[in-house]
């Protein structure tokens, strides 16, 4: 699965766009570098019931925003992504 159908997967379930989740954590604090990305993934985990791959995909945008390693882009593998930046601004803007 790409990275952008974990992010898409994680607004189906929760209504919330990666943009969302970037914004509540800034409003939480877990935007600050040093917090750690288990802090943020439990948070995830406890308030949207997200699985741990879903809750490090959007710990992924909250500390590195929409661009991704070009690693997986054309790969043809199972993650594999058509461009390395991310569209965080929901699936109904595309």
């Amino acid at each position: 699965m790409s990275f952008q159908a974990y992010l898409d997967n994680v607004e189906q379930q929760t209504g919330k766009t990666p943009q969302d989740f970037i914004d509540l954590a800034k409003e939480k604090g877990f935007d600050d570098p040093a917090t750690k990305a288990g802090e943020i993934a439990t948070w995830l985990k406890e308030e949207f019931q997200l699985g741990h791959g879903h809750a490090m995909a959007i710990v992924h945008v909250i500390r590195h925003g929409a661009k991704i390693n070009d690693k997986h882009v054309g790969s043809g593998t199972t993650h594999n992504d058509d461009d390395s930046t991310l569209r965080l601004d929901g699936l109904k803007h595309r």
